[in-house]
């Protein structure tokens, strides 16, 4: 089995630091080069043009809800209105009816006590008539 060489500790660390160096230079080498910003420009890029189209999709999405929501107001407001009319109309028809049946039944009522009149008058003229008959004495 091989063996590593002795080395002191200053060595050991020394050579550790120019690995980090190395590595360090490398990384910074790497972070330095174009092509490498050229594609971060480029994702940037897409990945706003990608935001831009959510935001204009929603932003459809919004207005198609802004517009459905203002077609159903316009529906419910002309139900409303409709609503209105045809309780306007029955109130003004139960209100005729009403009225028309209120004639009926004092025409009726009148009718009716016109009956009675002339009913009691009747009988007033036959308990007079029989009071006059009675008083001449033809009785039987």
């Amino acid at each position: 089995m091989a063996r590593f060489r002795d080395t002191d500790l200053q060595d050991r660390k020394s050579n550790a630091d120019a690995a980090k160096k190395a590595l360090l230079e490398k990384f910074k080498t790497a972070v330095a080069d174009p092509a490498l910003e050229e594609r971060r420009a480029a994702l940037e890029a897409e990945r706003l043009a990608r935001k831009a189209e959510r935001d204009a999709i929603r932003a459809k999405r919004e207005a198609e809800a802004a517009e459905k929501a203002r077609i159903a107001a316009e529906a419910a407001e002309k139900a409303r209105i409709e609503a209105e009319a045809i309780a306007a109309r029955e109130a003004a028809e139960r209100a005729e009816r009403e009225a028309r049946e209120a004639e009926e039944r004092a025409a009726a009522d009148a009718a009716l006590k016109a009956e009675q009149k002339a009913a009691r008058d009747a009988r007033y003229a036959a308990r007079k008539a029989a009071k006059k008959a009675r008083r001449k004495g033809d009785m039987y």
